[in-house]
């Protein structure tokens, strides 16, 4: 049997083969990534592992209706730097 792939190779092999054409990230809930996730990693808990690789820079989650969309962090739309946003309002 092939060796299981490590969370983070899970999640962004999940976001590239689950988005839809013409999006860059994939809902966590309707897409079936949490149930995959749990049914591979023997019940772990998604939500814990994808905050856990949010906080590491691997992937970006941003909330929507119904839980979160997962994205690589090259295609999140809207980053969250601060500098960029202070220096667009002219605060910076």
């Amino acid at each position: 049997m092939t060796e299981k792939l490590s969370h983070e190779e899970f999640v962004k092999k999940a976001i590239v083969s689950l988005r839809k054409e013409g999006y860059k990230g994939v809902h966590s809930v309707y897409s079936g990534f949490n149930e995959a996730f749990k049914k591979y990693f023997d019940g772990e808990n998604p939500v814990e592992v994808t905050n856990g690789l949010a906080r590491e820079g691997k992937i970006v989650i941003r909330p929507v209706k119904g839980g979160v969309m997962l994205y690589l962090p090259e295609d999140a739309p809207g980053g969250s730097d601060a500098d960029q946003t202070l220096k667009k309002m002219g605060l910076s």
